[in-house]
């Protein structure tokens, strides 16, 4: 698995784990201040198209993982 698919899976793990403990009509709804994290996670997204810069990415070239061209960091 690629950083690449890394990164999508675990953003869409965290908007999906956000917004279940941030919308009342959730069975798992703890405060609606977790939808400011829905945000930072749709923010840090959106900058990491302009910039290339996403700090998972950074820290999974640290760990090893290839990034999508296949060759390692």
């Amino acid at each position: 698995m690629t950083a690449d698919r890394i990164v999508r899976i675990v953003a869409g793990f965290f908007v999906l784990l956000s917004l279940s403990l941030g919308v009342e009509a959730s069975p798992l709804f703890h405060s609606a201040y977790w939808l400011w994290f829905t945000a930072f996670v749709g923010a840090n997204l959106l900058q990491s198209g302009f910039t290339r810069f996403c700090p998972l990415e950074l820290l999974l070239k640290k760990l090893g993982i290839a990034s999508s061209c296949g060759t390692q960091p």
